[in-house]
């Protein structure tokens, strides 16, 4: 079986489960080695098991991402053990409060903001020295459709995605006349835990699973993908310009 990852070091966030845990263990079986980031230990022990599995091999990171200390300490350790970064997946989020913007206590929104906008800058600052190592750096962060469709009672989120976006456009044009490739993907209504929470009235089994999701992930991965500024929508299966006009 081919391995067009093999040697990579591909780091993934939300690796414990849904669409982090499928898209990790798509990258560790096309032979990437998974630096795994969650605050679940025991979804990432999960992981490993299923990695091993395979014959691959992954590197355990229990760390919430509102520690941003501990985010710059994973860049420094893996500049130590590896020197550099291949492969970025910013894939951890939080749903927040359903509840009109009014009801919603500051705490909520500032915790909310940390996860899904705050740490990404902080993995973009911090891993991009890594990345511009690696001869093809990709960097692919998960958002949702939420950030522009300014969904009601939902504000937090949506407001949170948005600023992820804006983050990874300025990123991607950055980075555009370097190796590096930066993108977004949009996976729509997926049958995760966090989908469950937001709609629990959903059928999950009306809704595609995380590892369909992952199989258009994995290859906007590989050193093989040369767009960047796009956004991948999953539920038309469409590459989408985001990036502003020079």
């Amino acid at each position: 079986m081919p391995h067009p990852l093999a040697s990579r070091i591909a780091l993934v966030t939300g690796a414990s489960r849904g669409i982090g845990y499928a898209t990790a263990l798509a990258l560790a079986r096309a032979g990437a080695h998974i630096v795994a980031v969650a605050r679940t230990q025991g979804g990432l022990e999960e992981l490993d098991d299923e990695i091993r599995k395979d014959g691959g091999a992954a590197t355990l990171v229990p760390l919430n991402l509102t520690d941003f200390d501990g985010i710059a300490r994973l860049g420094a350790a893996l500049h130590e053990r590896h020197g550099k970064l291949d492969i970025l997946v910013g894939n951890a989020g939080v749903p927040g409060p359903s509840s009109p913007l009014g009801h919603i206590e500051l705490k909520q929104w500032t915790d909310v903001m940390a996860v899904n906008a705050t740490a990404n800058f902080q993995l973009i600052r911090c891993m991009e020295p890594l990345l511009k190592k690696s001869d093809a750096g990709r960097a692919v962060f998960v958002t949702s459709a939420a950030s522009h469709r300014a969904v009601a009672y939902l504000g937090p989120y949506a407001a949170s995605k948005a600023a992820l976006e804006t983050l990874v456009r300025c990123w991607a044009q950055e980075t555009a006349n370097t190796p590096i490739r930066v993108n977004l993907f949009d996976p729509g209504p997926i049958r995760t835990r966090m989908r469950a929470t937001v709609f629990p009235g959903e059928d999950p089994m009306t809704l595609d699973t995380p590892e369909q999701a992952a199989e258009y992930i994995a290859p906007m991965c590989s050193p093989g993908w040369s767009e960047t500024g796009k956004l991948f929508e999953y539920k038309t299966r469409s590459l989408l310009d985001f990036r502003a006009p020079a």
